[in-house]
Order: structure tokens, then C-alpha cells, then sequence
């Protein structure tokens, strides 16, 4: 039954829940279409059917939003990570995720204490010199406490929320089902990939409730930024930090998104929007491991002209394979070679089953080609990344997930440094750092240790290959060798041959029936059924049966490949 397959009862009440919203906010329909309602008034789960006029009349991007908000913290997770998937919704969609946010009040202490005082190994009070009892900022995952070491250090204390992974476990696990079944059912809803998208959510949500992971990130961003020392990652302080609770140092800068202030406290605008981009694009371009969500909030400006990056619980890898295309994909735009940046798109989008790939081809050279022979300090990068990605959205092509998140980032950052320099171009800081990496990467030293390992690689297979050429007859002399065949529909083929063969051999068998029958019919004697022989009575009966389950299933045969495929 469905009710099984959406799964066990204990999360029942929450998938009703969670359909209530979606009914309310006007999402009935695809309620229905997924067959839940029925199933779940079945099981005795009221659904009231009814929502209020004034959200019906919000557009779908906002009542969308709205409904995540609603729906709890895994959701709205959810809604950021879209905001970055502006290969799959259009400007509307983003700009509501953009607005996510978690409108969860910050809980009492006493309701912390417990697990706090678990964590810490002792009351807070006598943990720390000073701990301040109000909240300095709270959210739905976790809420964050100021306080103050016993050697005077100002630190901040981040306590993750009693019971919200069990909260977060459940939704995650009806919304891979809730995501295969919307596959199945909603064939619309494929070229937005749910399932991904879900497995994406969850490996997220993983990272981000373990605070001590948030903390594993930081040092390594902080290590990496050894050679920009004005960049700020906070200290950690591990003697207190769990996966329930960590403590860091407090940055008491300028905010981000108070940009007045840095007028008056005499910072150089387009200094830090130029450490900004570098310090950024190092992280991706160079190291592979970058803040991914780096807004105005995770940002702040502090004295010197320095920047602090806060907030690591979002944070995005690249592969040394993934980090070479990239830079071909940049440099592609940065010098504007359109045959370079569409074929690293089509390799990224990898299923081209259907695509028109000419058509996709002539549009990213068409877009490209738009910007030869203008002045470099004139390219926006980040709306160049933006385009791009409404271009394969309107191909129904979805980015890797690492790649939207990067382009995301990107983007960001490219906003912030507008917002501090209204003449910052993101071009001009990255074409050098590009152009470094890619001549770092063909220097002699790179090429011949690169040279070294492929050559390594080469000798241990050349080292195995007697043993497996040896492994390989012994196992034909003793027949184990096995070749196996996948050609596309084979198994369809052979089922279609099986069927036929049993419909051959019935009609065969009734065929002996009634002609075994005609024979017994006119012999003398033996036993009767009405007036009849009896055995020549139950062969004729029997050859009747047999003929109308032949004619059944051939005409279910011929009404089946009537219907359109996929039905």
C-alpha cells in the first residue's frame, strides 16, 4: 500500500502535517495527483481541503516560499539550496528563496540547560566567566549565546536545538519518498530532479547539525588563508566544542550589510571589496574548499581593512578534475572563447538523452560571442555565470550539484563587491589569479610530477597484469568466465517471446483437448455427465476455458501496445 511506502507510522503525523500546509497554500492539486489524500483518509488522517482567499490570491513563487517557511527548518534548508539552482527556476523563484528565513523564536535557557550542561560538563554559569543568558541571535537549526572565557577572551556559544534532528530525520525521510513518488506520478517535476535535490538537502542538513564538523571547516579555511592575513576566520575553542554545541571566538566588526558605518569609521570601500575577491577566489579556484553561503550576515569589516568570514556551516568542495574545468569554463568567459564554454557545460550537464545539442551549442557560442571586443572592465561575471544558467535551465539540463553552489557563491560575492565599490569588476581581480593557477599547473616541476604519478600508475598495472591474464585462463579452463551482454530492451524483447511461446503451447494443449475430446465422444460405455461421456464432456469444458483465456490475453496484448510508451 502507499501508506507502507511513505513509511512507518511513527512518521505519519508529520506527512500529515506537512500536507496540510501544502493544501492550504493551493498545492492541493499536486496533492491529489500524487494519490495521498485518498490513501491518508483512508487511514483515518483528516485533511481539511480548505485554504483562506488571500493566499490564493499571492503568486506561486511567494505562496511557494510561504509554504516552506511553514513547513519547519528542513524545508526552508530546502528553499536555500534552490536559491542557488538558478538552473532549474526562473528569476522569481530565486528571488523568493533569497528571502528564506526561519521565523523560530530563540527557546529559554532552561530548556538548553539540560543537554548544555551535558555537553559542557558543568552549568554554564560555571563553565565560562560570564555567559549571557539572552540569545544574540537565534534559527531554526540552532541558537547562538555570548559569553566570555576565564582568561577575559570574548566568545560566542552556538547550542543546536534539542530535538531537531529527530524533526529534521523524519522530514528528510518523507521527502525521498515523497521525491520518488513526485518522479513517478508528476512527470513535470523530472527536469527539476527531486530526488537529487533531496539527497543534496540531506547531505547538507548532515554537515550543518554537527557543529563540530562547522568548526573542522573553519581551521581548514583558516589554514588556507595563511598568506591573506587580512582575512579573519575565528579561533575555535575545542575543549568546549561538541556536535551539539561549539564556542569561537566573538567578531565584533562592522556587519555586512551596514555599509554606512564603513564611511565613518574610515575603511577603504574598494580595498575590502578587492581582499574580498581574493580571498574568495582562492578558496575556489586555488584550494578546491570555499565558504558557500558568504551573504552580508556571514560578513563582517573590522579595523585595518581586514575581513571576517563567519558561519561555516554551509561549505562547498571541488575536485582537482572539477576545479580544471572551472577554470577553462572562467577563462572562457573571461576571454570570451564560446566553443571552450560550451564544452565544458556539456560535459557538466552530462544526460543529453533527447537534447538538442547543436541548438544548445549555437545558443552558448551565440551568448559568448556577444561580448567580443568589449572592454574587460565591463563584464559582469556573475551575471555571465546567471545567463548561462537560464540557458540550460530552458534546456531542461540541471548543473552538478558542487557547480550551482559555486556559481551561487559567485554570483554573491560578485554583488558584495558592487555594493562596496560600485566600480569593482570581478573580472579584473580573477583573469590574474586564473592565468596564475593555469601557468602553476604547466610549470615544469607541476608537469614532471604529474609525468611521475601517471608513470607510476602505468608500472603497477603492467606489474599485475601477468597475475590477471593468469587469473583470467584458469578461470576459462574451469568454465567460470562469464560475458555479459546489456543491449538496451533485450529483457523486453525476451518477455514479449516468453509470453508468446505460453500463448503457442495453450493453444496447442486445447487444440489436443478438443480433438482427444471428439474421440472419447464417440466411444460406447463408460461413465456419463448429462447424457454425454464424462471425460469427453470435462476435455471439451476444459478446452472452453483454455480458449477464452487465450482470447483474453491476446486482446489485452493488442490494447497494450495501443497506449503511448510509459503508460
Amino acid at each position: 500500500m502507499l501508506i507502507e511506502t511513505l513509511g512507518a507510522a511513527r512518521d505519519m503525523g508529520r506527512l500529515n502535517a506537512i500536507l496540510g500546509v501544502l493544501i492550504r497554500h493551493g498545492f492541493g492539486d499536486s496533492v491529489r495527483r500524487l494519490g495521498l489524500a485518498d490513501r491518508l483518509e483512508q487511514a483515518g488522517h483528516a485533511i481539511k481541503w480548505d485554504h483562506a482567499a488571500d493566499l490564493a490570491r499571492l503568486e506561486p513563487p511567494v505562496q511557494l516560499r510561504l509554504t516552506l517557511e511553514e513547513l519547519g527548518p528542513t524545508f526552508v534548508k530546502l528553499g536555500q539550496i534552490l536559491a542557488g539552482r538558478a538552473d532549474l527556476f526562473g528569476p522569481d523563484y530565486i528571488a523568493e528563496f533569497e528571502k528564506l528565513h526561519s521565523n523560530v523564536p530563540a527557546l529559554p535557557l532552561e530548556q538548553l540547560r539540560p543537554q548544555l550542561r551535558e555537553d559542557l560538563g558543568g552549568e554554564p554559569e560555571d563553565v565560562f566567566a560570564r555567559f549571557d543568558v539572552e540569545p544574540l541571535a537565534a534559527a531554526s537549526i540552532a541558537q547562538v549565546h555570548r559569553a566570555q572565557l576565564h582568561d577575559g577572551r570574548e566568545v560566542i556559544v552556538k547550542i543546536r536545538r534539542p530535538g531537531i534532528t529527530d524533526i529534521i530525520e523524519a522530514d528528510l525521510r518523507l521527502l525521498a519518498r515523497l521525491a520518488a513518488l513526485a518522479e513517478a506520478e508528476l512527470p513535470a517535476l523530472k527536469p527539476y530532479r527531486p530526488q537529487q535535490l533531496v539527497r543534496e538537502l540531506a547531505r547538507s542538513l548532515q554537515r550543518e547539525l554537527d557543529l563540530a564538523s562547522e568548526c573542522r571547516s573553519a581551521e581548514r579555511i583558516a589554514a588556507n588563508m595563511v598568506a591573506l592575513p587580512w582575512i579573519v576566520v575565528p579561533k575555535v575553542h575545542w575543549a568546549h566544542t561538541k556536535e551539539r554545541v561549539n564556542v569561537q571566538d566573538f567578531v565584533g566588526g562592522i556587519a555586512g550589510h551596514d555599509l554606512a558605518r564603513l564611511d565613518t569609521e574610515g575603511l577603504d570601500r574598494n580595498l575590502l571589496a578587492k581582499r574580498g575577491a581574493q580571498a574568495v577566489l582562492k578558496m575556489i579556484v586555488e584550494d578546491g574548499f570555499f565558504h558557500a553561503d558568504p551573504h552580508p550576515g556571514n560578513v563582517f569589516y573590522l579595523d585595518g581593512n581586514r575581513i571576517a568570514f563567519i558561519d561555516f556551516g554551509m561549505v562547498g568542495r571541488l575536485s582537482a578534475h572539477r576545479r580544471e574545468e572551472l577554470l577553462q569554463l572562467l577563462l572562457g568567459l573571461v576571454e570570451r572563447n564560446p566553443q571552450t564554454v560550451a564544452d565544458v557545460l556539456l560535459d557538466w550537464t552530462g544526460d543529453d538523452h533527447g537534447l538538442n545539442l547543436s541548438l544548445l551549442e549555437t545558443e552558448i557560442e551565440t551568448f559568448v560571442d556577444q561580448y567580443h571586443g568589449a572592454p574587460l572592465a565591463e563584464l559582469n561575471l556573475g551575471q555571465m555565470l546567471a545567463d548561462v544558467t537560464t540557458i540550460l535551465r530552458e534546456h531542461h539540463l540541471g548543473l552538478p550539484s558542487d557547480m550551482a553552489l559555486l556559481i551561487k557563491a559567485f554570483i554573491t560575492l560578485e554583488g558584495m563587491g558592487r555594493g562596496l565599490d560600485p566600480g569593482f569588476h570581478m573580472t579584473s581581480e580573477a583573469l590574474p589569479l586564473l592565468k596564475k593557477v593555469v601557468r602553476a599547473r604547466y610549470e615544469p616541476k607541476v608537469v614532471a610530477g604529474r609525468a611521475w604519478q601517471t608513470l607510476r600508475r602505468t608500472l603497477a598495472v603492467a606489474e599485475q597484469l601477468p597475475h590477471d591474464v593468469s587469473r583470467l585462463l584458469r578461470n576459462a579452463r574451469r568454465g567460470k568466465v562469464h560475458v555479459g551482454i546489456d543491449i538496451a530492451h533485450l529483457k523486453r524483447v525476451g518477455d514479449q517471446i516468453d509470453r508468446a511461446a505460453n500463448r503457442l503451447t495453450m493453444a496447442l494443449v486445447i487444440a489436443a483437448l478438443i480433438i482427444g475430446s471428439s474421440i472419447v465422444m464417440t466411444v460406447q460405455g463408460g461413465p456419463t455427465l448429462f447424457g454425454l461421456p464424462a471425460f469427453g464432456f470435462i476435455g471439451f469444458a476444459s478446452a472452453f476455458a483454455g480458449g477464452l483465456w487465450l482470447v483474453r490475453a491476446i486482446w489485452r496484448s493488442s490494447k497494450g501496445r495501443d497506449l503511448p510508451d510509459g503508460d
